[in-house]
């Protein structure tokens, strides 16, 4: 018996609707059609989740360029290795979890993965995100950028030094060459700042987090 996919104009109907089922049945119709070598089923993977899975690798690396090359890379791997890849669970959670491990691979590169290992694991939940969650997520990190941006630029450069680049607060105090105490009040001052611009979102945090 040949399994037959539905026509790719038909199935991106599907993955305007939230269920799951809808969800899933778009994947592995378009991973039939991947393996067969349809381009257009590749095109289509690819404009529907690289906008996504940059921002995410943004959450990890802070470096755009490098998230767009190391998604890129990870779809060129995709295609050229269509017929002998094997996807345990869903597509979005393949992809996801690649990237995640390329930019932890980028950062132990550079030797400051440990902060950042931390981080990624408390949005490990992205393994069973439906649409609903996983654009509820790209909006906060839209929020956190903007966030981000507001803050007064030295206790930003402080936060970032620490959280971001894994400097410890000697580190950042001789970078900076102030007190390791003055490190300590920026750092203190721009996560209160933080948590108070996104006070109306700790709500979607929790709620995410236990789904």
């Amino acid at each position: 018996m040949i399994l037959k996919a539905q026509p790719l104009s038909y199935n991106i109907l599907f993955f305007c609707y939230p269920e799951r089922k809808y969800i899933m049945d778009f994947e592995q119709n378009l991973l039939i059609e991947l393996k067969r070598g349809n381009k257009e089923a590749f095109t289509l993977l690819f404009r529907k989740y690289y906008k996504d899975l940059v921002l995410f690798g943004g959450s990890i690396l802070r470096d755009k360029v490098k998230c767009e090359d190391i998604v890129q890379n990870i779809f060129l791997k995709l295609w050229t290795e269509r017929e002998s890849i094997e996807i345990e669970k869903s597509l979005k959670s393949f992809l996801i979890r690649s990237v995640q491990n390329s930019c932890l691979d980028e950062l132990r590169h550079k030797h400051v993965v440990r902060d950042h290992e931390l981080y990624v694991q408390t949005f490990n939940y992205f393994d069973c995100l439906d649409t609903e969650n996983y654009v509820l997520f790209s909006e906060l990190q839209d929020k956190l950028a903007v966030a981000l941006e507001v803050i007064p630029d030295t206790y930003r450069e402080a936060f970032q030094m620490n959280r971001f680049e894994g400097l410890k607060y000697k580190e950042i105090a001789e970078k900076l060459q102030v007190s390791e105490r003055t490190v300590e009040v920026r750092i203190s001052k721009a996560i209160s700042m933080l948590r108070n611009h996104l006070k109306e979102y700790l709500l979607v945090i929790l709620a995410l987090l236990n789904s």
